[in-house]
């Protein structure tokens, strides 16, 4: 017997697995807060004798090398891969026995395309096929984005992703589970996924990457290639050089004056609660990165990389939880934090600062009055419609442009509201009257406002 537990990390949109029997299991690209993956082996009642990763990761900092150095495993990476750090190194077709008294082994298939270097591993029982482990290579629906590397490779690393695809359909049978890392949320898919599961043979009818010809699917996949998150290019040589061992000892308290001071000093402060609360009442200078949303990947894309940043949150448990977060994209120790009222984040005298919050229907009431309508929405969203008359800066540019946006009171969107809170913070942090719409963009038609085509 054979167990696969998934690991879901939700904040990142990437999935980890722990697979084995009933004495040993290989660990699968896991996060960099290894304490999951041992809890996982620990409800099994099983010792990790293998942690595998299938490529240098550009989302996220891995756990892989400290999880290997705590329960003792070997440690494969591909051997294509430049490291700093003692690994096993990983050629296609290699073998590694997993659990001998289950029948279990992994073997290793060389399927570039995400990456030059990376490797699938297939979960074999007593020498069946089971399941793969495909990385950023064969997602459900789509495949792992080839321009994560170098420019200049990714033409070729496309057309590797097609051979990959086809090189996993011939050589599994139908039955086979694929099992991705990528594809849930993640910055690190080509496209959209559907479903939460998938095997060989119903990707072989689903996917365009085994139902298209080469050419098609190499252009129309450069084509339809979204933006990269600025992080990224810290995660590979993060992951690289070797991670340290995360520290998610509570950071330092802040009170009041050092909230000011660090805002003083060009510090970002953060903070994590809903849009709601936030919009009600802030410190004035904050910026709004809800912990419940996708925390790590938006403020490590619009944070200065390095700048130090302080968090303030309801509670402790937001405050660890975010911490964590935090830590599996790099940004590894808060300078400062306070969690509780936010009147006690404030010193004597000063008043708490605030925005409304509105409706696409109240927005389309005031359109007319002169407003500036900002779409912080990314290219490819706002390709598929937008409300006439809208300025374009998307959030992750923000930051920088904030000088783009017009003179007058700022309405601004996003397509659900949690990105549109990120904008409508920054704004209200460099002084402009700015209105949150907190609503989802299928609603602006609807408020009788026009939404044109790209």
């Amino acid at each position: 017997m054979f167990f696969v537990d998934t690991l879901e990390i939700a904040g990142l949109g990437n999935r980890s697995y722990l697979a084995g029997g009933g004495r040993t299991a290989v660990a699968v690209d896991p996060p960099r807060d290894v304490e999951q993956v041992l809890a996982a082996a620990a409800r099994r009642g099983v010792r990790i004798s293998h942690v595998v990763e299938t490529h240098l990761h550009n989302d996220y900092v891995t756990g892989g090398l400290e999880l290997a150095r705590i329960t003792g495993a070997a440690y494969l990476v591909p051997a294509g891969a430049a490291v700093e750090f003692a690994r096993t190194p990983v050629r296609d077709g290699d073998r590694a026995e997993i659990d001998a008294a289950a029948g279990l082994a992994l073997r290793a298939l060389a399927t570039p395309g995400h990456t030059p270097h990376h490797t699938s591993y297939v979960l074999e029982e007593n020498g069946k096929d089971i399941a793969v482990f495909t990385g950023g290579s064969l997602l459900i629906g789509t495949v792992g984005r080839p321009d994560l590397v170098e420019p200049r490779l990714t033409a070729e690393l496309a057309r590797a992703q097609h051979a990959s695809a086809h090189r996993l359909a011939a050589e599994l049978p139908d039955e086979t589970a694929v099992l991705p890392t990528h594809g849930f949320g993640s910055f690190c898919a080509a496209g959209g996924t559907t479903g939460e599961s998938t095997t060989i043979g119903a990707e072989k009818t689903s996917n365009e990457a085994l139902t298209r010809e080469v050419g098609a699917f190499v252009a129309d996949l450069l084509a339809g290639l979204d933006d990269i998150p600025a992080y990224y290019a810290h995660m590979g040589p993060a992951n690289a050089a070797g991670p340290a061992p995360v520290d998610l000892t509570p950071p330092a308290v802040a009170d009041a004056q050092e909230i000011a001071g660090r805002l003083a000093a060009g510090e970002w402060v953060v903070d994590l609660r809903h849009r709601v609360a936030f919009a009600e009442g802030h410190v004035s200078g904050a910026f709004n990165f809800e912990g419940e949303g996708q925390l790590a990947t938006y403020l490590a894309w619009l944070i200065p990389w390095g700048k130090p940043v302080a968090l303030l949150a309801e509670s402790a448990e937001q405050l660890a939880d975010a911490q964590r977060e935090l830590a599996r994209v790099g940004i590894d120790r808060p300078a400062a934090a306070a969690t509780g009222d936010p009147a006690n984040w404030v010193r004597d005298g000063e008043a708490l600062a605030s925005f409304p919050r509105a409706t696409f229907a109240a927005l389309a009431e005031r359109a007319k009055d002169g407003v500036v309508v900002l779409d912080v929405r990314r290219d490819g969203e706002r390709a598929n419609g937008f409300v006439e008359g809208s300025v374009h800066v998307p959030l992750h540019t923000l930051h920088r442009r904030i000088h783009d946006v017009p003179a007058g009171q700022v309405w601004v969107h996003c397509a659900g509201g949690m990105r549109a809170a990120i904008a409508a913070s920054l704004l209200d942090a460099a002084g402009r009257d700015v209105v949150a719409v907190d609503d989802s963009f299928d609603a602006a038609e609807r408020a009788g406002l026009t939404v044109r085509p790209a």
